[in-house]
């Protein structure tokens, strides 16, 4: 029999992460590729989760999301960026961002739809306009400012396009886009009548005085563009999968139609314990942004000790460096062998393009990991050129 795989997920196998993370713990190297932390959120945070359970909120919560969630996200809109929504009708309460993004794409895209992205794109993003029937369009961030191109970007725009779908701060690559780049974006995006779809999970992971300028912010925008973010990144609680999208009525309403058909719902009793860590106080968000740059500052200087050319990020979890000073001549290869060799784990930058040779030999390495391990990676990286 033929493979039962439909044709249009053809290419998408197991995520490279699940298989990194595989190798690090067959080798026991340190793992420095799936983006997650290795301490907890908020003590707040943890115990509203505890007491959450413990008041029984452990059946289905309502649809859209608890009112109390709703309320913080609409409230967290307007405290940092000034949007006003309304919480009953332009926030959806979805499990996790990768949820959303699917979710978002499904409700908007017809087959045959072309979504433009940027390339290095995080991998969902390809399989959710895959299963959507939707056509990849995408523009080019090159290593090492990734700066984005005007000519590639105005290329991938077409009568079809249908929405743009942006992550900043961005990952792979750490680059936060500007406010001339985003503007370009929009400007695109109104001539061709698209939506803007922008994922901001790394919202407040931003260094160096570093600004996250949401799109829905920017003139002209709000009617047209659909925010996603989460708590897993702000918060260390990646597990816990609490994300949501917001915008305008009508196109919220589209994505809980269809939302509402993939989990129904989830996350019951931490919808109410990320409510309680959006109306923390500044100083726990600049607090999780301070820490964070610190061991980005560590990373970078150790992997510029061993040798590499690196990306300094202006946010997330992730740095890029070129590893072909180790002697990669490609990076897939040489992340599947990286554990056996050195005890870590990084991924191929490459496998999030679909211009492979842009990226031949980067890897991405997470620091959103105690000192200790980063320290620990570092020094067996470096132990590759003795």
């Amino acid at each position: 029999m033929a493979t039962p795989l439909v044709h249009r997920m053809h290419g998408f196998g197991t995520t490279i992460f699940a298989e990194m993370t595989g190798l690090a713990t067959q080798h026991g190297a340190v793992n420095l590729g799936q983006g997650f932390p290795d301490t907890d959120g908020p003590r707040e945070m943890l115990d509203a989760a505890k007491a959450a359970i413990d008041a029984g909120r452990n059946q289905y919560p309502p649809g859209p999301g608890v009112p109390e969630l709703l309320e913080a996200v609409a409230a967290h809109q307007s405290r940092f960026y000034g949007i006003e929504l309304d919480p009953r009708s332009e926030v959806l309460v979805t499990v996790g961002a990768t949820e959303a993004i699917a979710a978002t794409i499904l409700a908007l895209c017809e087959v045959g739809d072309e979504v433009v992205t940027f390339e290095p794109y995080y991998d969902s993003y390809a399989a959710s306009i895959a299963l959507a029937g939707a056509v990849r369009r995408t523009s080019v961030l090159r290593f090492p400012d990734f700066a984005v191109d005007e000519e590639s970007l105005r290329t991938a725009f077409s009568p079809r396009t249908r929405l743009v779908l942006l992550n900043t701060p961005h990952n792979p690559t750490g680059k936060v886009f500007t406010r001339t780049e985003l503007d370009l974006i929009c400007s695109l995006a109104r001539e061709f009548d698209a939506w803007v779809v922008t994922d901001e999970v790394y919202e407040h992971l931003v260094f160096d005085g570093a600004t996250h300028v949401p799109v829905a912010t920017l003139p002209g925008m709000r009617e047209r563009t659909l925010t996603i973010s989460s708590a897993g990144k702000t918060f260390s609680a990646t597990g816990w999968k609490v994300g949501w999208v917001a915008g305008p009525a009508e196109a919220v309403a589209a994505v809980r139609t269809v939302k509402q058909f993939l989990t129904f719902v989830g996350s019951g009793p931490f919808q109410p314990a990320v409510a309680v860590a959006l109306g923390l106080g500044d100083d726990v968000f600049d607090g999780l942004a301070s820490s964070l740059q610190g061991k980005r500052d560590l990373l970078v200087q150790g992997l510029r000790g061993a040798g590499l050319d690196v990306s300094v990020p202006d946010g997330t979890y992730f740095v890029v460096a070129d590893a072909a000073a180790l002697g990669a001549t490609d990076a897939l290869a040489f992340c599947r062998e990286l554990p056996a060799r050195a005890g870590v784990v990084g991924v191929p930058v490459s496998v999030f393009h679909d211009d492979v040779d842009a990226a031949r030999t980067l890897v991405r390495f997470a620091f959103c990991k105690r000192d200790e391990v980063l320290h620990q990676a570092v020094e067996r990286l470096a132990s590759l050129r003795r």
